[in-house]
Protein backbone atom coordinates (compact mmCIF):
# COMPACT_ATOMS: atom_id res chain seq x y z
CA UNK A 1 0.00 0.00 0.00
CA UNK A 2 1.31 3.15 -0.99
CA UNK A 3 1.71 6.30 1.80
CA UNK A 4 -0.07 9.09 0.80
CA UNK A 5 3.30 11.17 0.90
CA UNK A 6 4.74 8.99 -2.09
CA UNK A 7 2.41 9.14 -3.97
CA UNK A 8 1.95 13.25 -3.73
CA UNK A 9 5.81 12.96 -4.68
CA UNK A 10 5.06 11.28 -7.99
CA UNK A 11 2.29 13.05 -9.07
CA UNK A 12 4.34 16.03 -8.60
CA UNK A 13 7.27 14.50 -10.58
CA UNK A 14 5.10 12.92 -13.54
CA UNK A 15 3.31 16.25 -13.31
CA UNK A 16 6.82 17.86 -14.16
CA UNK A 17 8.03 14.99 -16.40
CA UNK A 18 5.03 15.91 -18.54
CA UNK A 19 5.05 19.32 -18.30
CA UNK A 20 9.05 19.44 -20.04
CA UNK A 21 8.55 15.84 -21.62
CA UNK A 22 11.16 14.27 -19.33
CA UNK A 23 10.17 10.60 -18.65
CA UNK A 24 12.58 9.00 -19.33
CA UNK A 25 15.38 11.34 -17.64
CA UNK A 26 13.26 11.34 -14.52
CA UNK A 27 12.95 7.48 -15.12
CA UNK A 28 16.81 6.72 -15.35
CA UNK A 29 17.22 8.76 -12.29
CA UNK A 30 14.93 7.51 -9.93
CA UNK A 31 16.06 4.16 -10.81
CA UNK A 32 20.15 5.01 -9.93
CA UNK A 33 17.85 6.12 -6.74
CA UNK A 34 16.13 3.28 -6.25
CA UNK A 35 19.24 1.07 -6.67
CA UNK A 36 20.90 3.32 -4.32
CA UNK A 37 18.41 2.58 -1.90
CA UNK A 38 17.91 -1.16 -2.60
CA UNK A 39 21.69 -1.67 -1.41
CA UNK A 40 20.23 -2.39 2.72
CA UNK A 41 24.22 -1.38 4.19
CA UNK A 42 23.89 1.91 1.52
CA UNK A 43 19.89 2.51 2.68
CA UNK A 44 20.68 1.61 6.82
CA UNK A 45 23.74 4.29 6.47
CA UNK A 46 21.20 7.43 4.73
CA UNK A 47 18.70 6.94 6.66
CA UNK A 48 20.13 6.33 10.13
CA UNK A 49 19.66 9.29 12.94
CA UNK A 50 22.90 8.18 14.19
CA UNK A 51 24.81 9.57 11.08
CA UNK A 52 26.24 13.02 10.74
CA UNK A 53 23.89 14.92 8.06
CA UNK A 54 27.66 16.22 6.27
CA UNK A 55 28.94 12.57 5.94
CA UNK A 56 25.50 11.45 4.84
CA UNK A 57 25.32 14.57 1.93
CA UNK A 58 28.83 13.67 1.21
CA UNK A 59 28.30 9.75 0.36
CA UNK A 60 24.64 10.08 -0.84
CA UNK A 61 25.33 13.07 -3.11
CA UNK A 62 28.99 11.27 -4.33
CA UNK A 63 26.73 8.61 -5.60
CA UNK A 64 24.53 10.86 -7.82
CA UNK A 65 26.91 12.21 -10.22
CA UNK A 66 25.34 12.78 -13.58
CA UNK A 67 21.99 13.18 -12.86
CA UNK A 68 19.80 15.95 -13.43
CA UNK A 69 19.39 19.02 -11.02
CA UNK A 70 15.82 18.66 -10.38
CA UNK A 71 16.65 15.07 -9.36
CA UNK A 72 19.56 16.42 -6.76
CA UNK A 73 16.93 19.01 -5.36
CA UNK A 74 13.70 15.97 -4.82
CA UNK A 75 16.83 14.29 -3.13
CA UNK A 76 17.43 16.99 -0.87
CA UNK A 77 14.05 17.79 -0.45
CA UNK A 78 13.61 13.72 0.81
CA UNK A 79 16.81 14.05 2.88
CA UNK A 80 15.68 17.26 4.75
CA UNK A 81 12.23 15.68 5.71
CA UNK A 82 13.83 12.30 6.45
CA UNK A 83 12.06 10.46 3.54
CA UNK A 84 14.76 8.88 1.94
CA UNK A 85 13.53 5.52 2.85
CA UNK A 86 10.50 6.05 0.49
CA UNK A 87 12.27 5.85 -2.88
CA UNK A 88 11.78 2.86 -3.50
CA UNK A 89 8.31 3.48 -3.64
CA UNK A 90 8.19 6.60 -4.98
CA UNK A 91 9.85 4.86 -8.19
CA UNK A 92 7.08 1.95 -8.45
CA UNK A 93 4.72 4.79 -8.32
CA UNK A 94 6.20 6.82 -10.70
CA UNK A 95 6.47 3.85 -12.95
CA UNK A 96 3.25 3.30 -12.58
CA UNK A 97 2.01 6.37 -13.33
CA UNK A 98 4.22 6.52 -16.23
CA UNK A 99 2.48 3.02 -17.32
CA UNK A 100 -1.56 4.76 -17.03
CA UNK A 101 -0.10 8.16 -18.47
CA UNK A 102 0.82 5.62 -21.67
CA UNK A 103 -2.40 3.99 -22.01
CA UNK A 104 -1.86 0.90 -20.14
CA UNK A 105 -3.40 -0.43 -16.64
CA UNK A 106 -1.67 -2.34 -14.19
CA UNK A 107 -3.34 -5.36 -13.31
CA UNK A 108 -2.12 -7.04 -10.13
CA UNK A 109 -2.70 -11.04 -10.44
CA UNK A 110 -2.44 -13.71 -8.11
CA UNK A 111 -2.78 -17.39 -9.27
CA UNK A 112 -1.84 -20.20 -7.18
CA UNK A 113 0.86 -21.73 -9.12
CA UNK A 114 2.95 -19.10 -11.53
CA UNK A 115 1.65 -18.46 -14.81
CA UNK A 116 3.55 -19.51 -18.29
CA UNK A 117 4.19 -16.80 -20.66
CA UNK A 118 0.89 -18.18 -22.96
CA UNK A 119 -1.35 -18.36 -19.62
CA UNK A 120 0.24 -14.81 -18.89
CA UNK A 121 -1.01 -13.64 -22.30
CA UNK A 122 -4.40 -14.90 -22.17
CA UNK A 123 -4.84 -13.20 -18.88
CA UNK A 124 -3.85 -9.73 -20.64
CA UNK A 125 -5.88 -10.70 -23.71
CA UNK A 126 -8.84 -11.09 -21.13
CA UNK A 127 -8.10 -8.07 -19.00
CA UNK A 128 -7.61 -5.96 -21.68
CA UNK A 129 -11.06 -6.85 -23.17
CA UNK A 130 -12.55 -6.37 -19.92
CA UNK A 131 -10.98 -2.60 -19.77
CA UNK A 132 -10.45 -1.43 -23.15
CA UNK A 133 -7.06 -0.47 -22.30
CA UNK A 134 -3.35 -2.08 -22.30
CA UNK A 135 -2.82 -4.31 -19.43
CA UNK A 136 1.15 -4.53 -17.60
CA UNK A 137 0.59 -7.57 -14.96
CA UNK A 138 2.22 -7.82 -11.83
CA UNK A 139 2.13 -11.29 -11.12
CA UNK A 140 1.99 -13.06 -7.51
CA UNK A 141 1.35 -16.78 -6.55
CA UNK A 142 -0.56 -18.08 -3.48
CA UNK A 143 -1.16 -21.68 -2.95
CA UNK A 144 -4.47 -20.99 -0.83
CA UNK A 145 -6.55 -19.42 -3.18
CA UNK A 146 -6.93 -23.30 -4.75
CA UNK A 147 -6.40 -22.22 -8.26
CA UNK A 148 -7.84 -20.22 -10.43
CA UNK A 149 -7.14 -16.10 -10.54
CA UNK A 150 -7.79 -13.37 -8.74
CA UNK A 151 -6.98 -9.54 -10.62
CA UNK A 152 -6.71 -5.95 -9.17
CA UNK A 153 -6.86 -3.44 -12.09
CA UNK A 154 -7.36 -0.05 -10.00
CA UNK A 155 -10.54 -0.26 -7.71
CA UNK A 156 -11.77 -3.08 -9.75
CA UNK A 157 -11.48 -6.72 -8.35
CA UNK A 158 -11.76 -9.70 -10.32
CA UNK A 159 -12.34 -12.97 -7.93
CA UNK A 160 -12.56 -16.14 -10.19
CA UNK A 161 -10.47 -18.12 -7.42
CA UNK A 162 -11.69 -21.92 -6.58
CA UNK A 163 -11.48 -20.32 -2.60
CA UNK A 164 -13.65 -17.71 -3.37
CA UNK A 165 -16.26 -20.01 -5.19
CA UNK A 166 -16.13 -22.01 -2.52
CA UNK A 167 -16.85 -19.80 0.15
CA UNK A 168 -19.97 -19.02 -2.18
CA UNK A 169 -21.22 -22.40 -2.39
CA UNK A 170 -21.04 -22.97 1.03
CA UNK A 171 -23.04 -19.46 2.20
CA UNK A 172 -25.81 -20.53 -0.61
CA UNK A 173 -25.90 -24.52 1.28
CA UNK A 174 -25.65 -22.78 4.42
CA UNK A 175 -29.25 -20.57 3.64
CA UNK A 176 -31.09 -23.42 2.02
Amino acid sequence: MATSAAKRYAQAIVSLAKEQSTFEAWDADLERLNELMSDPETATFLVSPTIDIADRDRVLFGQLEGVRPETINLVKLLAQRQRLEMIPELYRLFQEAVLEERGYAIAEVTTAEPLGPEEQEMVKGQLKRLVGKEIELRLKTDPEIIGGIVARIGDQLIDASVINQLRQLRARLATV
